[in-house]
């Protein structure tokens, strides 16, 4: 059996790798980010600020080209430049644009950066401790296996966060008079915006859910509600 020792030293290992990738993160955005300041989304942003409760919501835009947002581990909002050429081209729309702030809002409100920081040290942990078992019955094989079930973990964690993040999102855009309609539209057009879709890997495996499932969550959001669809 692995001994506490080892097990209390893979854990500190993972915050400490953890701290050092949210630090790396930062020091990147910093060197290649710029404050977002585009009048077609103020007017958009500046309604789910009114429902917040704050004077705005400060966007970043992170100089690069793949289509992503992001929430980053000390709460900055920061969407690509290669979203907003995709509002440029007319691709997307202020309102699905904002769609994707308020998924990022709501990483922040929900903490997920924070656990992330506590699913990646348990996750670290259960590498080591099956890694130790399995290396011992089926040795040269264990470690992979193991590596294997720490990554379906880790999987499930942020699928879950992806859930939670939309309703939060969801719920803003409502609150706001946007509605989901434009949550749900960019969904359905995001795979081809991003070039990730097609890969036909099993949702489990997936570290967001499918597309389908949740614009399904939505609308089960709406039915609850009494919202209804377009």
């Amino acid at each position: 059996m692995l001994k506490l020792p080892a097990l209390a030293l893979a854990i500190g290992y993972g915050l400490v790798l953890w701290l050092f990738s949210a630090w790396r993160l930062k020091r990147q955005m910093d060197q290649t980010s710029t404050p977002l300041d585009d009048p077609r989304l103020a007017p958009v942003l500046a309604r789910m600020a009114k429902v917040l409760e704050v004077e705005r919501i400060r966007v970043n835009v992170h100089e690069v080209e793949p289509v992503n947002g992001l929430a980053a581990p000390d709460g900055r909002i920061f969407l690509t430049r290669g979203f907003l050429r995709k509002l440029d081209s007319g691709a997307v729309t202020p309102d699905e644009l904002a769609s994707v702030v308020a998924h990022e809002l709501g990483h922040v409100a929900l903490g997920h950066a924070r656990r992330r920081l506590i699913d990646f040290s348990g996750q670290n942990a259960i590498r080591v401790v099956l890694a130790g078992v399995l290396g011992r019955i089926i040795p040269g094989v264990g470690i992979w296996i193991a590596n294997a079930v720490a990554s379906l973990v880790a999987a499930r964690l942020s699928r879950q966060d992806e859930y939670e993040a939309d309703a939060y999102a969801s719920a803003l855009l409502v609150k706001a008079g946007i509605g989901t309609a434009p949550q749900k539209a960019l969904f359905s057009k995001l795979e081809k915006l991003s070039g990730l879709g097609g890969n036909g890997a099993p949702a489990w495996l997936m570290s967001h859910p499918k597309t389908d499932e949740r614009i399904a969550a939505i609308e089960g959001l709406e039915r609850k509600w009494g919202i209804e669809g377009p």
